[in-house]
């Protein structure tokens, strides 16, 4: 594990609300209210695992359930254009793939990419901004990491219209290996443990999907590292 994420921080004075509780007029810490720091400090990494669970989904570790102050921090981010989240959230990811590997050891990152669209909208790739600070994060601690972007998302249905099986449909043609990536990321993951990274997990066929195009190009991959992983409750 890594320490001290939001200790290390400086405060930032910001005209700005809260991130996670959305208070205004309080003094906030990379984003948000102490209680919110607070919050977000108590959360621990741990596997979890969609039920069912898609076929070629790798172990898959979480920083905590979508809700609460991570899912407001998070939707403060993606949606809300609160950009300098990045930072403190890609260093709590860093956590979760120190959870994930186990040990110090060289790993190379693969974010999951971001369609076109959606990197217009919300003025970037939020996952890569992720990844960077998640890196530099690693690094800091003395893990050898290398971040790599072999994929490319084609348009698809936002996955929040879809059931289930309409996920598993969208996200199964949903990637491509980028031309004259592959003989290079081989190269790279040579040696390394390929850990994928996503902010949020829910039926989890997006991870499998990305999982099954790296391994039929020779790349296999070790686990994926998530942020939230979103709580799913049956019907009474």
């Amino acid at each position: 594990m890594l320490a001290g994420v939001w200790t290390e921080l400086t405060d930032l004075v910001l005209p700005a609300e809260c991130a996670g509780c959305r208070a205004e007029r309080l003094p906030l810490r990379q984003g948000v209210c102490p209680a919110c720091a607070d919050a977000l400090r108590a959360l621990r990494p741990a596997p979890v695992r969609p039920t069912p669970a898609p076929q070629g989904l790798p172990g898959c570790v979480a920083l905590g359930s979508y809700q609460g102050v991570l899912r407001d921090s998070l939707l403060s981010y993606k949606e809300r254009g609160r950009h300098g989240l990045a930072r403190p959230l890609g260093r709590l990811l860093a956590e979760v793939v120190a959870e994930a590997v186990g040990e110090r050891r060289p790993v190379l990152l693969v974010p999951v990419p971001a369609t076109a669209r959606a990197v217009r909208a919300r003025h970037g790739d939020h996952l890569r901004r992720l990844a960077r600070h998640s890196a530099a994060r690693l690094r800091a601690a003395g893990w050898p990491v290398a971040v790599t972007h072999p994929l490319r998302a084609v348009p698809r249905p936002d996955s929040a219209t879809l059931d289930s099986v309409g996920r598993a449909a969208a996200a199964r043609d949903a990637f491509r290996l980028r031309a004259g990536r592959v003989g290079a990321v081989r190269r790279i993951a040579a040696g390394r443990l390929v850990v994928l990274l996503d902010d949020i997990v829910t039926t989890g066929v997006t991870l499998a999907a990305v999982t099954r195009r790296l391994e039929s190009a020779g790349i296999p991959v070790y686990a994926a590292a998530v942020l939230a992983a979103t709580v799913r409750r049956g019907r009474a």
